[in-house]
């Protein structure tokens, strides 16, 4: 049995994503996010523990990831948490680690501005009834331009 553990984060991209296909070919996408802590001490704000999230994006998400994020991009991630346990077959030590499935990523706008470029969740006659109602640019793709 797994439990799922919803988990939002906010933090920076330490390097560019990876990207891949599963053998039944679904996309995805890897990439670690570090999250620092920060506390206001005497008056002035210090930088505390920094945390290391390995996310994976699928999907529709991880094609947006690939056409949208970089090294060192501000971003914030819905998903969840999954825990693995195992032994290490070397030392017979019991090992454990965390992993974070997102459901949706975007740009942290904390720091940044962005623009959003929209387009239909469908194409064709039934993008209408399935996304929002936007002019296509001519290059169709999503893109996010960080200011």
């Amino acid at each position: 049995m797994s439990t799922r553990v919803p988990i939002t984060i906010e933090g920076n991209l330490v390097a560019d994503p990876t990207f891949g296909e599963s053998a039944n070919g679904t996309k995805f996408a890897k990439f670690t996010v570090a999250v620092t802590d920060r506390k206001l001490e005497a008056g002035k704000w210090v930088a505390g523990d920094t945390q290391f999230h390995r996310t994976t994006a699928f999907g529709r998400t991880a094609e947006n990831v690939k056409a949208s994020l970089a090294k060192g991009d501000a971003v914030l991630v819905s998903g969840h948490l999954e825990f693995h346990h195992w032994t290490d077959e070397s030392s017979g030590e019991n090992r454990s680690a965390t992993a974070v499935f997102a459901d949706a990523i975007g740009p942290s706008l904390r720091y940044n501005r962005v623009e959003i470029e929209r387009r239909p969740k469908a194409e064709g006659p039934d993008a209408s009834a399935t996304g929002p109602a936007v002019e296509q640019s001519p290059s169709a793709g999503a893109s996010v331009s960080v200011a």
